[in-house]
């Protein structure tokens, strides 16, 4: 996932000019355009973060608040469109600002022809980003096609980072950051009263294995906050195999031969306790009926299962949700069957019938540490959870 996206939340803090062009189109989800015959009155249009030609010692910069906090894996530096005018060279920085560790910075508001006060500067010092830690060294940009000019960077490092310092050398544009990684949520420090979504991107989980993404892929399904749009869910292909023409059983379910799936590892092994799933814009195209079932694997038993594309044997998934009907545009609150079968799993698989999309799905419940070394024995311990549930033995 593109940690720092303005989709999910993804924020620039403070950058030291934006004549051109504002730092916040960086992060911006789109890919960059071009538009070849519009100006402003700063000179040329571009989609991008552009400083002016610089005539003082120094370089820019600008700093980036995450909108997902975690491990992050790679870079990629767009400079798409910039032919003539990209920055030469970049550096990447990073930092785990926590709590009272990251102050309030300056609201940037309109800032196409305006380079950072000293007030800001003053502001952003208290961050120390000088210091930060470096995650891509002084690097040479290699630009290439006008609309495709990726450079992207590994990043070898398991901790977990908040924000981000992009430097360019000496100047220059920029058209997009993506931050790529993924969700690390500190859940020692979350509340056991209080029930979490163990599946959510931001809190680490991830979809490992699907049927069909044909509109849309599953992750988008536990995104960050409300669906923006059909785009921003989950969106099958219409299955080939269909009848010619559609009957119900009787229970007044679709009779069809196939379905759609996918199965996504969970933030933190854990109990689920409450479900849901939201096909909010999905109007003509939802899934008649759905079901969630889960288990518990190892992490060379996942590694095999998405070797074998998730043939996994039927008595290792446990039923959480039954075959329940869906409506259109609407969101769906269920009780988890976890209530009576007292499962911790690590993996969940949502089955939709017979196919369509989803643009939210939420799996409410409690972390629990499970030790995976013999997953085929039920763990004992105990859950603390909400007055109204029963206590796990």
């Amino acid at each position: 996932v593109d940690m720092a996206s303005e989709s999910v939340g993804g924020e620039i803090l403070f950058a030291t000019d934006d004549f051109f062009a504002p730092a916040e189109n960086l992060i911006k989800s789109k890919s960059p355009s071009f538009r070849e015959d519009e100006y402003t009155e700063f000179g040329k249009w571009m989609d991008g973060w552009e400083t002016r030609r610089k005539r003082i010692p120094g370089h820019d910069w600008c700093l980036i608040k995450l909108g997902i906090q975690g491990i992050i894996r790679g870079f990629d530096v767009d400079i798409s469109y910039f032919m003539g005018d990209y920055a030469p060279r970049i550096s990447i920085q990073a930092a785990n600002l926590e709590g009272d560790k990251a102050p309030e910075m300056p609201q940037r508001g309109v800032r196409t022809g305006a380079a950072a006060t000293p007030a800001e500067f003053e502001a952003v010092a208290k961050l120390g980003s000088n210091d930060w830690n470096y995650l891509v060294p002084m690097t040479e940009l290699k630009p290439g096609k006008p609309a495709s000019s990726h450079n992207y960077f590994r990043v070898d490092s398991q901790q977990r980072w908040t924000h981000v310092r992009l430097n360019i050398f000496p100047d220059g544009g920029i058209a997009r950051l993506r931050v790529y990684g993924c969700g690390q949520k500190d859940w020692t420090a979350t509340d056991p009263k209080e029930p979490f979504d163990l599946a959510a991107i931001a809190h680490g989980g991830t979809c490992v294995g699907f049927s069909n993404a044909h509109f849309g892929h599953p992750n988008n399904m536990i995104g960050v906050g409300k669906a923006r749009c059909m785009a921003d869910g989950w969106e099958t292909a219409r299955r080939p195999d269909r009848p010619p023409v559609l009957e119900n059983d009787e229970n007044g379910s679709l009779l069809v031969p196939g379905c759609e799936w996918a199965v996504f590892r969970l933030a933190h092994p854990g109990v689920i306790t409450q479900i849901e799933i939201d096909t909010t814009y999905f109007k003509g195209n939802s899934p008649d009926s759905c079901k969630l079932d889960g288990c518990v694997l190892t992490t060379q038993e996942e590694e095999d299962m998405i070797k074998q594309k998730w043939e996994l044997p039927g008595h290792k998934w446990k039923p959480l949700l039954p075959v329940t009907k869906l409506s259109a545009d609407k969101s769906h609150l269920f009780d988890s069957l976890t209530l009576e079968l007292q499962d911790v799993i690590t993996h969940v698989r949502f089955t939709i019938t017979p196919d369509g999309g989803v643009s939210r799905l939420r799996l409410n419940g409690f972390p629990s540490s499970l030790c995976l070394l013999r997953p085929r024995e039920k763990p004992m311990m105990r859950f603390s959870v909400k007055a109204g549930f029963r206590a796990n033995l």
